[in-house]
């Protein structure tokens, strides 16, 4: 008897151990550092923007922001620069909160200083995960291909120890948090520089409005459309900007 209940007790450490060891560096809630680095000139190539080239275009243009998550949400926010850029105008920093629980998901864009709410489901995606793998910010992070249209593929990296399906603007839908993002050819490129496991309010930062400032993806994409037209073709690659990613 005393045997068996030796036996016993090793069987359940030993189960415990097998627990904790899976378990060992996973992470449920954090904060991740991006950089995302825009080469100007393959995003605007054959773009009606002539008259607002200013500045360097060779040079890529940095972004930075920061994703807060934990399991069941996560906000997607801009850091802003001190140091002017006469090429702010170039790219889009969106704020995108998204809840893994009721499917939904909220952003706040900025038209040169006027903010636009928009509220909706979830975007789902349909990602082929594939064998290669690349480390990201200390992470083997796995990758996955999602085909956006016919000559749109984007490329993920995602760390499954962070227990979130989540990543940066609208994008999830993989097992663990998205740590890179890249456009097949490398026009605009999301890493994680920094990760962090701690405790974080996921809706302190979330976008606020009052219930006539919402709009729908549909009602907001033909109000773009409509209020831009005169850009040309310069409004396909805006609305590209904001529902892509």
């Amino acid at each position: 008897m005393r045997v068996e209940g030796v036996c016993s007790k090793m069987m359940l450490w030993g189960v415990a151990l097998l627990v904790s060891g899976l378990s060992f560096g996973q992470i449920y809630e954090g904060k991740v550092v991006f950089e995302r680095r825009t080469n100007l000139e393959k995003r605007y190539k054959g773009q009606e923007m002539n008259r607002w080239m200013k500045g360097d275009m060779k040079k890529p243009k940095i972004d930075l922001f920061e994703l807060h998550f934990n399991d069941t949400s996560s906000v997607f926010v801009p850091i802003e620069s001190d140091i002017p850029d006469e090429r702010e105008w170039s790219t889009m920093k969106n704020l995108s909160y998204q809840n893994l629980n009721t499917g939904t998901r909220k952003q706040e864009f900025s038209f040169w200083g006027t903010k636009v709410l928009l509220k909706d489901s979830l975007n789902r995606r349909a990602w082929k995960i594939t064998e290669s793998s690349r480390n990201i910010a200390g992470y083997n992070c796995k990758q996955a291909v999602w085909e956006a249209n016919d000559s749109v593929r984007i490329y993920a990296w995602y760390a499954e120890e962070l227990i979130s399906s989540t990543g940066p603007e609208t994008f999830n839908g993989l097992p663990g948090v998205i740590l890179g993002l890249a456009t097949e050819d490398g026009g605009v490129v999301y890493f994680a520089k920094e990760v962090q496991a701690m405790k974080v309010n996921v809706a302190e930062n979330m976008p606020t409005g009052k219930s006539k400032d919402w709009y729908n993806e549909d009602s907001l994409r033909a109000l773009v459309i409509e209020r831009f037209s005169n850009w040309g073709s310069s409004v396909t690659r805006m609305v590209d900007d904001m529902f892509l990613w």
